[in-house]
């Protein structure tokens, strides 16, 4: 008997989002679950790990999630290493992040906490996935992307991630009959025009809400951004080594040592 992977979940906008509901049914038809994921949303957290506070672990049951599941006090990345390091007797076949509620196209990838936890099971050698669909409504629509995330999850499971490589996947907000399929991207060259919105508490002291413009510079029909705008599954390997190798050539050409 061929034995069933284990496939960790995990996401950012808490244990009880109907986000990660809906990825751990999907998960439960693929393979054996455990789920770790924050105990309150957290959203927008990036990489963040808990360095100077205590790590929460509290064992749940809910829904007919599987018989494996905590919620944590802390960062999607730290429950991805809390799973990894002290709750898992062996190494995931497979760690999905999401469903997110909202968007982590773009340059957005760079704050998600979603794909932050993607990302720190990518450092572990775990192959990864973090999904996101275009909607931030609390009670959206996550039926219309599960059978595209049950065939690319097994994919990924019959073909493996090369090593440092994680996976990021936004669904646009459509009817399952109006998209139109999964399509391979880069990611779009974009930005948010950010500005404060200043106000003043009734003790008279300053505060602000951070707020912006979304703007798309790239024009390109090979991007995530025009994928999901033509009604298709955007899908952008991710790459978690930073360096800019084409500039290094250039840089040591500098006489930095004066």
């Amino acid at each position: 008997m061929t034995k069933r992977p284990l496939i960790l979940v995990t996401n950012d906008d808490g244990i009880t989002a109907p986000g990660i509901r809906s990825l751990i049914r999907v998960m439960n038809s693929i393979g054996d679950v455990i789920v770790v994921a924050p105990d309150s949303p957290q959203s927008a957290m990036g990489h963040a790990i808990t360095i100077n506070n205590t790590l929460y672990c509290k064992k749940e049951h809910i829904d007919n999630g599987p018989q494996e599941e905590y919620s944590t006090s802390g960062t999607p990345a730290d429950c991805v290493k809390l799973a990894v390091h002290e709750l898992l007797d062996r190494k995931p076949d497979l760690c999905v992040s999401g469903i997110n509620h909202g968007s982590n196209s773009s340059i957005n990838v760079i704050y998600s906490g979603t794909m932050s936890a993607a990302i720190e099971a990518g450092m572990s050698e775990i192959p990864a996935i973090g999904f996101s669909l275009l909607n931030y409504n609390w009670d959206a629509d996550f039926s219309a992307a599960e059978s595209y995330i049950k065939t690319l999850c097994l994919k990924v499971l019959e073909k493996g991630l090369q090593k440092g490589i994680v996976l990021n996947v936004n669904v646009p907000n459509l009817a399952k009959k109006d998209i139109k399929g999964l399509k391979v991207c880069r990611q779009a060259n974009a930005n948010w025009v950010e500005k404060f919105d200043k106000r003043q508490s009734p003790m008279g002291r300053n505060y602000y809400w951070l707020t912006g413009e979304f703007i798309n510079h790239d024009k390109g029909k090979d991007t995530d951004e025009w994928a999901l705008k033509e009604g298709y599954i955007s899908v952008v390997p991710v790459q978690f080594d930073l360096t800019a190798h084409q500039y290094l050539s250039e840089l040591n050409n500098w006489d930095l040592n004066g």
